[in-house]
């Protein structure tokens, strides 16, 4: 039998047709909740006691927030390992000897030491001669069909580069190097330069596309892309660096990371595997939460009398994880992690550098605002759950403000992380590729039971 193609009319037409179709598909996504006990479904990939299933070995990065004794999960300081070298430590020691980072931290995460004077500065060059997109690059990808999210137009730019590359497919490791290099070098432009297009078609600004100067850090490179005078104080630029630093690597577990390594395991080239990367960071569940720290930090200032009263706050962060103010998602974005317990070095890093520019930049209430957020919810969290539970900040709760007092527009929150991000996955690509060589393919339990087929007249 043929169907006749009738075309939609209206826009009308069209939504009833989508709504028909909606409430058809709800019985299609329905799972009882009980099957996941009733098979023994770890959700999201997480054991009983919330640490993850151990899917693969690494020496790229270590984060560490709990110990298990005898069948227990026992709290402990937060610590994060870059290959080998707490993070915190090289933060301490860029500061002291106080230069830009985070360069040699893309080379201690793809070469496993840190490098000689000489070896950083031959690095540094090679990432700088990368810098430059291709030819027409900014007209054909990024100004054509502009995104009203960065994310989304930087995916976008990372998997058309695939088109620029003479061996974009292969996997040879002297090739992932080349286009890790590449990446690291390309990808703050292409997220600076998608920024500018889309104030200038969403906001009505002129559109101004800095290039970067090669002598330049990535850090000063960004902050020179980003702002139309091209102006920044070397403070700032230190302060953003660190930043980077932060958020360079998380392990191979976490969700975009993850992403990237399920990818690579299949044989695809780089582009779509980091492409993928950004995609699952952009997530409000990962590296989106930065942006929704913001939004309820501001959503608590608009309906706190007055928010440095902990008891008018303690109602409020109440109402939100009741799901009764805020988004309505029962969330106090910024609190609690997967893997840290008592503390989460990254948060710890931020927000001492946070501090001292928040009372030099007049944000002194905002810093004291988010230090009552992190003070109180733990608390909060036991009596609303009824369960005793260890909570801390994370590293959302304070990079937000430090963004806001670099003004960095929010929505480069996640762009930022993006941009620091990208060696980590790197580095986890090539792992993966190298050494797991095999497919990633977990199970999953189909419940939906077997049916004979009805002729198409015969259905009811």
């Amino acid at each position: 039998m043929q169907f006749e193609n009738k075309n939609i009319a209206n826009e009308v037409e069209q939504n009833e047709l989508l709504r028909e179709l909606v409430e058809e598909s709800v019985s299609a996504y329905q799972i009882p909740g009980t099957a996941f006990d009733n098979y023994h479904i770890k959700r999201g990939l997480r054991e009983p006691d919330g640490s993850g299933v151990m899917a693969g070995v690494t020496r790229v990065c270590n984060a560490h927030g709990y110990i298990i004794n005898e069948g227990e999960r026992t709290p402990v300081d937060g610590a994060l390992y870059y290959r080998g070298y707490r993070m915190t430590e090289l933060c301490e020691n860029f500061i002291k000897e106080d230069r830009f980072g985070f360069a040699e931290t893309c080379y201690l995460l793809f070469f496993g030491h840190l490098p000689t004077r000489e070896q950083l500065e031959k690095f540094c060059r090679l990432i700088s001669s990368y810098e430059n997109l291709p030819p027409r690059f900014d007209e054909d990808i990024l100004m054509k069909a502009p995104s009203p999210s960065i994310m989304n137009k930087m995916a976008t730019g990372v998997l058309s580069l695939y088109a620029y590359d003479e061996n974009p497919d292969g996997t040879d490791l002297a090739n992932m190097l080349r286009q890790s290099m590449s990446l690291i070098a390309r990808v703050p432009i292409i997220a600076a330069h998608a920024y500018a297009v889309n104030r200038n078609v969403f906001g009505g600004h002129s559109l101004n596309l800095h290039n970067p100067h090669p002598e330049l850090s990535t850090a000063q490179n960004f902050l020179r892309m980003l702002r139309s005078d091209k102006t920044y104080t070397d403070e700032e630029a230190k302060l953003l660096d660190l930043c980077l630093v932060v958020h360079a690597e998380h392990g191979g577990g976490n969700n975009s990371s993850f992403a990237c390594r399920v990818l690579s395991s299949s044989g695809t080239d780089t582009y779509s595997a980091i492409g993928a990367a950004i995609g699952s960071l952009k997530g409000p569940r990962h590296g989106g939460a930065n942006i929704k720290v913001q939004e309820m930090f501001d959503n608590i200032k608009s309906n706190v009398k007055n928010p440095l009263d902990e008891g008018q706050l303690a109602d409020y962060l109440l109402r939100i994880m009741e799901g009764k103010a805020n988004d309505g998602s029962g969330l106090v974005y910024g609190m609690g992690h997967a893997i840290y317990t008592k503390s989460d070095p990254r948060a710890l890093m931020l927000k001492s550098q946070a501090r001292e520019l928040a009372m030099k930049k007049g944000f002194g209430d905002d810093f004291a605002l988010l230090e009552a957020i992190e003070r109180l919810t733990p608390e909060l969290f036991c009596k609303h759950k009824g369960i005793q539970k260890e909570m801390c900040a994370n590293v959302d709760l304070y990079s937000g403000l430090i963004y806001r007092m670099l003004n960095i527009p929010e929505s480069m929150y996640t762009p930022l992380f993006a941009i620091a991000r990208v060696a980590g996955w790197c580095a986890h690509r090539i792992e993966e590729y190298t050494t797991a060589k095999r497919i990633i393919r977990p199970a999953y339990k189909c419940i939906t039971p077997a049916k004979s087929y009805t002729p198409l007249d015969e259905r009811k």
